[in-house]
């Protein structure tokens, strides 16, 4: 193949056998895939999971019993995971996905550990602090890996896939920390103490469990032959030509920084996240707050979760299929709303609860869709890095406008912190619409040869 080939927004990306003559080399492209998605997802996947449990646990253990406000545990978490997370994420190109991935679970999960034995909320703060700054550097270094191994319409079911499992298996965190509580008295500890401490131990030995598992770089990976690490390396220059990494240098940083993209994205991200986390917080509070007893509330926000999880997984489908992901994303926001203003309004319990499965389906189905909307749309490794490490510190601006307008206050059906989600969601919308009509614009341009897209010739924005 004489230079690189890139593929416009409204084409399909064909199959390399046709246009990399893979098929010579008697390698099956698509066994490798497969190969490179059990190697690379399920551990991932397991290590966000505990990532998720871990820094929303505690709004189990002030249940079980512990003195201290979840709005502010919540806030000192995100304050140093937004700090961190760009200097974390330009770092692992150098230390390697593996070192730098495994490391700070391990540390994270010694973290969560400590907290266990803590003997005052000054302590705890402390603690949850530096529990942000570790976990800064791991979900934008996950989303950053997976994005440099896929073609751009492939990812977004990579990442829903990684996303989704943690979903899932977060679900059901409220009910397994209630179980954990039950050993109160075990050894002399109070339950919220277990909660804890048996979280952290199970961090840690993942941890351990990953550094045997996760895999590196395309142009770094050893568990796969060298005729396979081209066919991959190739697949990505034919998509959008940055197989080969680029240096994440001072000057670089700040060009990407520039982009207005990049913060609009970042915008997009940090109003899906805001849902995600109120609910991960808060919703077992709401249901009891509508009227179910605490310990059922904590039972009924699992089904939820469990609809959400495939839900994300049907979005990812039709996105890369019709290689949409603006109006997918208004979609669900739309859905979103709907379910926010039954949780809020709702008369009959069984409409709120039914209100907080479309609420959940709407707002996770956007957190693997806003990521993938980002990163259909950005060229080069140093970009990516800046990119994901900028739209997961938004993410964590989200956070903390969960943990703060969603207040005590307000109960039992906190309703200005659902009206402010609902704002959030309407935000989407208008910044999805805005980008559409910027990328079409572009893309036009493009096709008339006035400009070149993200400095590569060829290249064109997904909408």
């Amino acid at each position: 193949m004489e230079g690189k080939a890139y593929y416009a927004h409204n084409d399909l990306v064909p199959t390399l056998s046709n246009d990399l003559e893979v098929g010579a080399s008697g390698l099956d492209e698509a066994a490798i895939m497969h190969k490179v998605d059990w190697r690379l997802i399920p551990i991932l996947s397991v290590l966000y999971s505990v990532s998720l449990i871990d820094r929303t646990n505690i709004a189990v253990a002030r249940a079980a019993g512990m003195a201290l406000p979840v709005a502010k545990g919540g806030l000192i978490f995100f304050i140093p995971y937004i700090i961190f997370e760009l200097p974390a994420n330009i770092m692992i190109r150098k230390l390697g996905a593996r070192n730098h991935i495994t490391t700070i679970v391990i540390a994270w999960g010694a973290v969560m550990t400590g907290m266990g034995f803590v003997t005052d909320w000054r302590q705890l703060l402390a603690l949850r602090a530096v529990l942000g700054m570790f976990e800064a550097g791991f979900f934008p270094a996950c989303l950053f890996l997976i994005t440099c191994w896929y073609t751009r319409y492939e990812t977004q079911r990579r990442v829903a896939a990684f996303y989704g499992f943690s979903l899932l298996v977060s679900g059901f965190s409220n009910a397994l920390g209630y179980a954990m509580s039950l050993l109160k008295g075990k050894l002399g500890y109070e339950g919220w103490r277990w909660i804890f401490i048996v979280y952290g131990a199970v961090t840690m030995a993942l941890g351990v469990v990953g550094w045997f598992m996760v895999v590196d770089f395309p142009d770094k990976a050893t568990f796969l032959s060298p005729a396979e690490s081209k066919i991959v390396l190739d697949r990505i220059n034919l998509d959008r030509g940055d197989a080969a990494p680029d240096p994440v240098t001072f000057a670089n940083v700040k060009k990407h920084l520039g982009d207005a993209k990049l913060w609009a994205f970042g915008l997009i991200y940090a109003s899906t996240t805001t849902p995600a986390y109120a609910f991960s917080y808060f919703l077992p509070i709401i249901l009891a707050g509508g009227g179910f007893s605490y310990k059922l509330s904590l039972v009924l926000s699992a089904p939820p979760y469990v609809v959400a999880f495939f839900w994300v997984l049907t979005c990812a489908h039709i996105g890369d299929k019709t290689h949409k992901r603006a109006l997918l994303l208004v979609i669900n926001c739309c859905i979103c709303i709907v379910g926010l203003i039954l949780m809020g309004w709702g008369k009959l319990l069984a409409v709120r609860y039914f209100g907080s499965f479309l609420a959940l389906c709407g707002c996770q189905a956007n957190v693997p869709t806003a990521a993938t909307y980002q990163a259909n749309n950005i060229v080069s490794m140093s970009k990516r890095a800046v990119g994901s490490a900028l739209l997961i510190g938004w993410g964590g601006v989200g956070g903390i406008i969960a943990s703060l307008i969603y207040r005590q206050v307000d109960y039992p059906f906190y309703i200005p912190g659902i009206a402010g989600t609902m704002a959030f969601q309407v935000l989407i919308i208008i910044i999805a619409g805005i980008l559409s009509v910027y990328f079409k614009k572009m893309n036009r341009l493009a096709d008339e040869g006035k400009v070149i897209l993200e400095g590569q010739p060829g290249f064109r924005y997904t909408i």
